[in-house]
């Protein structure tokens, strides 16, 4: 059996602040309400997503790994992670805002829930007017100042609020507090980690338990960055028909294409899977003389052991992610 661009099933996640984006902007399928998140590429134990078509369907990345090992993630890391595939990617819509959260590093997040940290990204690829992202502080807090903005319900204030528009980048490491702001679609590409610190929900009650969502400062207080960061946004270069870089850090490498023709990608240098999102209009790629059609809003796995594709489009904007 041999490997081929592969398209998985997403699944979808009900959010006390999803909307419905999902649905009428990137025509995702499904019928229930609050749906915030579609989890396109996950290994999340109890989340794995399956391959959607062809002679691997119904594989999980986990049987991939097994199967086909480095053939399928690329040597160097399959040798690092074996058959746990290191992201985790979604597409993510925030009908109104998210919680403050913060997530711990991989060496806390070892010892405190045997799972990876979770340093983030995202791609903003549709914005309401006026809609923003809280990243970072604005001014200089300790613990103590920390602890009395808890006390007094003040913590946004002191928290850096970022208006934002399509194509903004933001890179989220992790201890970084972060929240998405309400009317933001994105894409976020990040660890494979479902560990999340709440700090503040805006005393929220989630409809479908009656309840406040939990709160998490005795685990967040020791892992927050406090300090002052210059700017948070990532700026980066477009010129169309080439990889243009946006974030490479330890943890994963994402590049965006401006397609407006035919691009020959060879990836031989590259020893790891690549994982391409469209974030605007489709582009068509061709491998081993077949054609995958990736629509906006759809990601597709290019397995390690395929170096080189074309991928063609009249007008596309497409993140290129890998390890």
């Amino acid at each position: 059996m041999k490997l081929y661009p592969l398209k998985f099933t997403p699944l979808f996640k009900y959010r006390i602040w999803g909307g419905e984006k999902l649905k009428s902007e990137l025509k995702k399928n499904y019928t229930e309400e609050n749906i915030g998140e579609s989890w396109e590429i996950s290994d999340v134990s109890g989340d794995e997503t399956i391959v959607a078509e062809g002679s691997l369907i119904g594989k999980t990345l986990r049987d991939l790994s097994n199967q086909f090992q480095g053939d399928f993630v690329g040597k160097a890391v399959y040798e690092k992670f074996g058959e746990e595939f290191p992201l985790l990617i979604k597409f993510i819509d925030a009908k109104t805002p998210l919680s403050i959260q913060v997530h711990p590093s991989n060496e806390i997040a070892k010892e405190r829930h045997d799972s990876f940290g979770k340093n983030e990204m995202w791609y903003v690829m549709h914005a309401d007017k006026d809609a923003e992202l809280i990243v970072g502080f604005d001014e200089k807090i300790d613990k103590i100042t920390y602890k009395n903005h808890l006390k007094e319900n003040t913590i946004l204030n002191a928290m850096h609020h970022e208006n934002v528009s399509k194509g903004d980048v933001f890179y989220i490491p992790t201890g970084r507090v972060h929240a998405i702001g309400a009317g933001v679609l994105l894409a976020e590409i990040q660890q494979t980690s479902n560990i999340t610190y709440r700090i503040y929900d805006y005393d929220r009650v989630d409809s479908k338990t009656g309840e406040k969502r939990e709160l998490h400062n005795d685990l967040a207080i020791d892992v927050i960055d406090y300090e002052v960061h210059s700017n948070y946004k990532t700026t980066y270069n477009l010129q169309k028909n080439v990889s243009n870089k946006l974030v490479h850090s330890p943890y994963f490498k994402t590049n965006i294409l401006e397609i407006n023709t035919t691009v020959k990608k060879d990836y031989s240098t590259i020893d790891s899977f690549i994982i391409y999102m469209c974030v605007e209009g489709s582009v068509n790629l061709v491998s081993q003389g077949k054609t995958y059609t990736i629509n906006y809003g759809e990601t597709l796995l290019l397995p390690a052991s395929i170096k080189r594709v074309e991928l063609t489009s009249k007008n596309a904007k497409v993140l290129e992610v890998y390890y």
